[in-house]
């Protein structure tokens, strides 16, 4: 927990310098990449302070006001940061295409080259911190900030790249194209991009529907839930699930033949907590209820998976 939100922390940190350093940087400039730049990490950094606050709440158990957990937090967080991008990144194109229409701007690559070498640096380094962190974390926060530095560490050597050509340019006294590479530059990064925040937005907004986890979780589980009943006989076994932001729920519906009569509170007991240990050798932190019937309408709408028994 402590490590979490150090790692958080840090990630806020330098999303608070970045974000300073570019307005400082654009204003001396006069590049909106920079502005882009510097927007991005300002919004991220007001992001990242409530994502510290919620991944405390997403270790807590539940309570009477949350009867489920405070795990739908991380999900609704992430949609945040995913929407908050794609809106500063789709300004900043509606913006270079205006700027491109109207005979580009003019801008200082000195200094720009001296912030786009700070930022992808530091960029760079907050994302090997976050890969680094994730050996000792398992986080949905800390997974979406990792991919988010990643993105910025791209945009932040594109900017650089682009800027070492503005100045090439200049000295080859090609200076009709150079009012037009910074909107250029913001258009190809912006669109290189673009696919990130919205598959962050989209994942969160699944995990908010509460659609199934992918296969890749989902099946494991299920496996895993066969092996737990391996050794009785069932008329059908429905597995339901859903995963918001680190917490997998599962709903198990047992329905046994009506002429099993081995099923006491406490022989149901050592089957759930075989159902329990082996999901949990898959997958973790997770809930798990289970529930043994011997009337098939219990586990019905039929919506749950069924599971096959091992032969």
């Amino acid at each position: 927990m402590k490590k979490e939100s150090s790692t958080l922390a840090f990630s806020a940190f330098m999303a608070l310098l970045i974000g300073c350093a570019g307005i400082t940087a654009t204003l001396a400039s006069n590049s909106q990449a920079i502005l882009l730049d510097g927007l991005f990490n300002l919004i991220y950094f007001s992001v990242a302070l409530v994502t510290i606050k919620v991944s405390k709440l997403a270790s807590r158990p539940d309570s009477e006001s949350y009867p489920f957990g405070y795990s739908y937090f991380e999900s609704l967080v992430n949609l945040c940061k995913g929407l908050l991008i794609l809106g500063v990144s789709i300004f900043a194109l509606v913006d270079a295409i205006a700027a491109l229409l109207t005979g580009g701007r003019e801008i200082s690559a000195g200094l720009a080259v001296i912030y786009a070498l700070f930022a992808t640096a530091a960029c760079s380094l907050t994302a090997w911190v976050m890969h680094r962190s994730q050996r000792h974390v398992s986080s949905p926060l800390v997974a979406a900030d990792k991919l988010n530095w990643l993105v910025n560490s791209i945009i932040s050597a594109a900017v650089l790249a682009a800027f070492c050509l503005v100045m090439l340019f200049e000295r080859l006294d090609w200076r009709g194209i150079v009012p037009y590479v910074d909107s250029l530059l913001v258009m190809a990064v912006v669109l290189l991009c673009l696919g990130v925040p919205v598959r962050m937005a989209s994942q969160a907004l699944r995990e908010l529907l509460n659609k199934t986890p992918d296969e890749t979780i989902a099946e494991p589980v299920r496996q895993a839930v066969a092996r737990g009943l391996a050794d009785i006989d069932t008329q059908e076994v429905r597995v339901r699930m859903v995963r918001p932001g680190r917490l997998l729920y599962i709903m198990v519906h047992v329905v046994l033949p009506k002429a099993f009569h081995e099923s006491t509170l406490a022989h149901q007991d050592v089957l759930r907590q075989q159902i329990d240990e082996e999901v949990r050798l898959v997958y973790s932190p997770v809930v798990c209820d289970v529930v043994f019937t011997e009337d098939d309408r219990w586990a019905a709408p039929s919506c749950g998976q069924l599971v096959k028994k091992h032969a």
